[in-house]
């Protein structure tokens, strides 16, 4: 299996790509071909999910698109990853029926309640395999909207080879979010502040990793869903999900997406031929992806016109993993897309689909359907869901499970869940009368403190920062 970028750079391997994270050619790596599964290859996975487990499924899977780790020592990975102890069940990902016609896939009984550990926990290990392999250390530099970074920080905290400089848009997050993440005391976790957005830090991220210098002097990596290992990763939950579900017919989903990258994974589940009817792209007031796929014009906003929402860790504009579904959308033409997005993207411009030829109606386009809901719909639906069933929702869950309720059909709709409601207590008192309880594995969050630097002045800033910081170069 060798990798090529959306913009033409490649072929390589996926253990060349897991350390690079961005192509040098500023695209996203993908396969040079999605694997196909057949309707006896998806049986004899849920024969090993059923008996195996979760950490031998998964090695499974992710060996369909990984040929240079002995599956013996991709087996070993997962199963590091992937414990009771750490996602507390033995099926890492079950789903529940919510109501007829409509299931919740549990992503967020990781480390840091979010789904964002089903990736990362099993991307620090590659990282953990590799670097050891090679002998290398690395830098990690990742942006978050809210759980990418704590979950990345966990994951590595503890990894020798590695040190991890996340950027956070500077009061954009929850108190929670900001104590996992800044309650942090240690040199290998530097987490830096930018006043802006979301996607002002990723802006920052992509200029470093645009100075080929510095990035080869301080051998910089990606964690975010950039990084095709987190997102391949991510990829076997949807297929477990619809195993847990299907009984040999379709399934759709419903996911809550700002940058793009949980449902594109799903994209890529289907792009492998299992049976995925539609895909619900569930967003909030920030609704650039929404927009699009009602109309077939993709206009990033500012930062400025981005929102800020009860559903933080969507609060995002420019959805970086769109370019990899563009790259399938144009018939895999680099050109085109090195185009869109590396000129007319880059450059403030507006991409327009309505008169290309690889484009019918968007609506039609890889069974894609979305949906928009605000604070009202996150508290309403929040409040009717625990009313229902005693059973309490993060509100970017809620506006997953709202624009679900507005796409059901005759097959069963798997709504993805995102985080725990611990980590968002205000709309939790706003539609319930009372904050979630605190597990107490998160005792003292709260109260952990920040250690955090700022930077405010652009890429050269951070650059110094790296510099200043690093325990490596």
């Amino acid at each position: 299996m060798k990798y090529i970028s959306t913009r033409g750079a490649g072929p390589t391997g996926f253990t060349d790509i897991l350390l690079e994270g961005l192509a040098p050619d500023g695209g996203l790596y993908v396969p040079e071909t999605y694997p196909q599964l057949t309707a006896d290859d998806v049986a004899g996975l849920k024969d090993i999910l059923v008996g195996d487990g979760y950490p031998r499924f998964a090695a499974e899977v992710l060996a369909l698109f990984i040929d240079d780790i002995p599956f013996t020592d991709l087996e070993a990975i997962t199963r590091r990853a992937y414990t009771r102890e750490k996602f507390g069940t033995d099926l890492i990902a079950p789903v529940d029926e919510l109501e007829p016609g409509l299931w919740l896939g549990h992503l967020s009984q990781g480390p840091t309640a979010a789904f964002k550990d089903m990736a990362m926990q099993v991307l620090g290990q590659f990282f953990d395999y590799e670097l050891g392999r090679r002998d290398q250390w690395m830098t990690i530099l990742g942006a978050t909207s809210g759980d990418t970074g704590s979950a990345a920080e966990y994951a590595l905290l503890d990894a020798n080879r590695v040190q991890v400089f996340m950027l956070s848009p500077l009061g954009r997050m929850t108190p929670f979010q900001r104590g996992q993440m800044y309650g942090i005391n240690s040199p290998r976790i530097v987490n830096v502040t930018v006043p802006g957005s979301f996607d002002d830090c990723q802006d920052l991220v992509k200029a470093v990793n645009a100075d080929p210098g510095f990035k080869e002097r301080y051998r910089i990596g990606a964690v975010n869903s950039i990084n095709w290992a987190r997102l391949v990763s991510q990829v076997v939950y949807y297929i477990s999900s619809l195993l847990q579900v299907a009984d040999g017919g379709e399934v759709s989903f419903t996911v809550p997406s700002g940058n793009f990258g949980n449902i594109c994974a799903g994209h890529v589940a289907r792009m492998m031929g299992l049976p995925v009817s539609r895909l619900v792209c569930a967003t909030n007031e920030n609704n650039v992806l929404a927009e699009f796929f009602t109309t077939g014009v993709y206009r990033v906003r500012t930062s400025t016109e981005t929102f800020v929402t009860s559903s933080p860790s969507m609060d995002i504009s420019k959805a970086s993993n769109f370019e990899r579904f563009f790259f399938d959308l144009t018939g895999r033409d680099a050109g085109e897309v090195r185009h869109l997005f590396g000129e007319v993207v880059n450059h403030g411009g507006v991409i327009d689909i309505r008169d290309r030829p690889y484009a019918t109606h968007p609506k039609d386009v890889y069974g894609f359907r979305t949906g928009v809901s605000t604070h009202a719909d996150r508290v309403a639906t929040i409040a009717d869901v625990y009313a229902r069933r005693g059973y309490l929702i993060d509100p970017h869950t809620a506006d997953g499970v709202k624009v679900a309720r507005e796409h059901l059909g005759p097959e069963p709709m798997i709504a993805m869940e995102t985080a725990l409601p611990v980590k968002f207590g205000a709309i939790t008192r706003e539609a319930i009368g009372r904050v979630p309880p605190m597990p107490a594995r998160f005792a003292g969050v709260l109260d952990a403190g920040a250690h955090t630097v700022v930077c405010d002045q652009g890429a050269e800033q951070l650059k110094t920062i790296i510099a200043a910081r690093s325990l490596f170069g």
